[in-house]
């Protein structure tokens, strides 16, 4: 999958050191997927994952620590980064306009 904006995940994690390995994980694993659907997401990741409308997904990163949301437009192979933060940042925003 193309991953557009790495860019945010490497300024959260200029700002929050401890997130960097989970996130570089994250971003190598998805890099190398080929998602058709939310099925392929799911057998990859299990329960770390959530789905809202709008094919977002909530990804679970560094044990709860971190949330992640994108947008997969998977006819195009490509996930658009909407929102990386803590939980507690996660818990502030509405996931479905982010």
């Amino acid at each position: 999958m193309q991953i557009i904006a790495k860019r945010t995940l490497i300024q959260f994690w200029t700002r929050h050191p401890q997130a960097e390995r989970p996130l570089r994980s994250w971003f190598g694993l998805v890099n190398q997927a080929s998602w058709t659907g939310p099925a392929g997401v799911k057998a990859m990741f299990g329960a770390t994952v959530d789905f809202v409308a709008d094919n977002r997904v909530v990804f679970d990163i560094a044990g709860n620590k971190y949330r992640l949301v994108v947008h997969v437009a998977y006819a195009y192979r490509r996930v658009l980064i909407k929102f990386v933060g803590t939980h507690a940042d996660y818990d502030r925003i509405d996931v479905e306009t982010v």
